[in-house]
């Protein structure tokens, strides 16, 4: 059994697309799969949330969201607003442990950033993911101002002891520009390792056997795709 944490260096950077890569690709090799959501945020009930994503793309149907608040805030701020109780992050970890008995992976994807507050007492996805001695999966952006949040997020990573899984573009896009290309190199460097894969633009658009090849592609062996960070840099040059 794994259990793998994805967060971001920020909201829209992917990181619901690269969730569903993941789990199609390990339920694609026969592995029970459940994915996690402690928190939606920003969709009204009755919406088409992050988990109705995964299970369009990957197939999944073993899903949880735990609370949804319709404002585009962090968790904390956004049950606050919504005069509701926070996200029970202890439950939350109960849950995880539960799925992780009866699945070969669990897939527990963040609101926003690694430190975005949940609950009034300050929890984040990086408490979560430390409760569960999980591997966490950054997803990063490529515009402007990237390196400098993935270089925050990688600290904050490493000063709590946590294991990072790996380093992935969330949305590639069609024609890089300068600042997208060259930030390829710089996020590999301070990773410390090659990425973990690039996932392009619009690839959550696709239906399930499309995006299922897409994931194969954009994914590294370690996360059961073909990724070759080498052949990737050569072509971004």
């Amino acid at each position: 059994m794994s259990i793998l944490v994805v967060t971001g260096t920020g909201a829209g950077v992917g990181k619901t697309v690269v969730t569903a890569a993941v789990a199609a690709l390990a339920r694609g090799r026969g592995s029970a799969v459940a994915v996690v959501k402690p928190a939606q945020t920003g969709v009204a009930p009755g919406h088409p949330g992050d988990l109705d994503a995964v299970i369009r793309l990957a197939g999944v149907t073993t899903t949880f969201e735990l609370c949804r608040f319709a404002e585009p805030l962090s968790p904390a701020a956004a049950a606050r607003a919504a005069g509701m109780p926070p996200v029970p992050m202890a439950g939350a970890a109960r849950l995880v442990r539960e799925l992780a008995e009866s699945n070969r992976l669990v897939v527990v994807e963040g609101t926003g950033g690694l430190l975005d507050r949940y609950d009034e007492d300050g929890a984040t996805i990086a408490d979560l993911a430390r409760s569960l001695s999980a591997q966490v999966l950054v997803v990063a952006g490529t515009g402007r101002g990237a390196v400098n949040q993935a270089a925050l997020t990688l600290e904050a990573l490493a000063h709590r002891g946590l294991d990072l899984a790996g380093l992935v573009i969330g949305r590639w896009p069609d024609e890089p520009g300068i600042v997208a290309r060259s930030n390829v190199a710089d996020l590999e460097m301070l990773a410390a390792r090659p990425l973990a894969g690039a996932l392009p633009e619009g690839a959550g658009a696709l239906g399930r056997e499309a995006f299922a090849e897409v994931a194969r592609h954009g994914l590294a062996p370690t996360l059961g795709g073909t990724f070759d960070p080498a052949a990737f840099r050569h072509q971004v040059r």
